[in-house]
């Protein structure tokens, strides 16, 4: 199944990595970014999500709440958070429930894994609505940030 601009967001709670329950609904009032990686440690995640924990403050001053969402568990993503000094929250969906209902996942994936998150982007609005899509079939890119931002930015204006 996949996620059709203009539909709500389908709701979800997931572990973060200091072990608190984060639940998408209660997120309402703010623009939420949604970016789905693979696998933590990994080459191309570690400088996806670096290159965010370094342009924050551009998400920061857009009024949005970035979420990094892998199947890791929440003990490797707080290992990985900290080791790369991200400045915003990972959360686990080691069940991948979110990830499917996102569409958001390798049935297989390299070395034989199976269910791994697609490397994806998603930005939710205020009331809860999807704004922005972008589910890549390739693990080796990533995705559109300067797409991402001007969304983000229309959103605020």
């Amino acid at each position: 199944m996949s996620i059709q601009l203009g539909q709500q967001a389908p709701d979800f709670t997931l572990y973060d990595n200091e072990k608190k329950k984060v639940t998408l609904s209660e997120q309402r009032g703010k623009n939420v970014v949604l970016i789905f990686f693979p696998l933590a440690f990994t080459s191309t995640c570690t400088k996806e999500l670096c290159s965010i924990r370094d342009g924050y403050n551009v998400y920061d001053t857009l009024n949005a709440q970035v979420y990094g969402i892998s199947v890791d568990s929440l003990f490797v993503l707080a290992k990985f958070k900290q080791d790369q000094n991200l400045n915003f929250p990972l959360l686990s969906d080691f069940n991948k429930d979110v990830s499917k209902a996102y569409g958001s996942i390798y049935e297989k994936f390299i070395f034989d894994m199976e269910g791994v998150s697609k490397r994806s982007a998603f930005i939710i609005d205020k009331d809860g609505v999807v704004r922005y899509t972008e589910v890549l079939e390739n693990a080796s890119e990533i995705p559109d940030f300067n797409n991402i931002q001007t969304c983000l930015k229309n959103l605020n204006s």
